[in-house]
């Protein structure tokens, strides 16, 4: 197995990683942790596209510059804004 060039891809990775682990805590019950860090990975997804230069996206660009960022900072605000929002559920 070969390791991505372009430090887009790699941080993609990364980013797809947070998110399997996030969906395990989420079956395995913490949810709220699970979906925090889902978000939290789609945040940082945000701040990486931002970051990293055009020639070096590889993965992590899917459209244009601003819609990838607002989209994953989108998803990643609702979905820590979920996980504070829902009140607990009695037993």
């Amino acid at each position: 197995m070969t390791v991505p060039r372009s430090r887009g891809s790699q941080i993609y990775l990364v980013q797809l990683a947070a998110v399997v682990v996030g969906l395990v805590l989420v079956f395995l019950g913490p949810w709220r942790v699970g979906m925090t860090v889902i978000g939290a990975a789609f945040l940082l997804g945000a701040v990486a596209r931002a970051a990293v230069p055009l020639d070096h996206t590889g993965m992590l660009r899917v459209r244009g510059k601003i819609f990838d960022i607002a989209w994953m900072a989108f998803l990643g605000v609702a979905l820590v804004l979920l996980a504070i929002v829902v009140p607990p559920q009695p037993a």
